[in-house]
């Protein structure tokens, strides 16, 4: 998938928080590794938002739903930086696509 078809099937969100070119560019470049692996991811649907917690490790919140074939997949994650919840959520969402490769092989 070419880095232009990557920029129509991302959709950023943001929920008190400023959007930010960095962020997003960080943030497609992983997904980027997922349109690639999985080809029959469609689009991703990226929402950071920041929540008031007791720990100082959490409180941005990247949550990732990809549409595939089948169920939606969804990942989200809280960390002390969005970019460490970005990881934590695209590490998931691996998980989840190799499990769905797998099923879909054996049909």
């Amino acid at each position: 998938m070419s880095n232009d078809n990557i920029n129509n099937n991302v959709i950023f969100e943001y929920h008190d928080v400023t959007a930010s070119d960095t962020l997003e560019k960080y943030t497609k470049d992983k997904l980027q590794t997922l349109f690639t692996r999985f080809d029959f991811v469609i689009r991703a649907d990226v929402f950071f938002k920041t929540e008031n917690t007791t720990s100082d490790d959490t409180g941005m919140k990247c949550g990732i739903r990809l549409s595939a074939p089948g169920p939606r997949l969804f990942a989200e994650s809280s960390h002390n930086t969005f970019q460490n919840a970005v990881d934590e959520s695209i590490n998931e969402l691996t998980r989840q696509l190799q499990k769905r490769k797998e099923t879909m092989k054996s049909y």
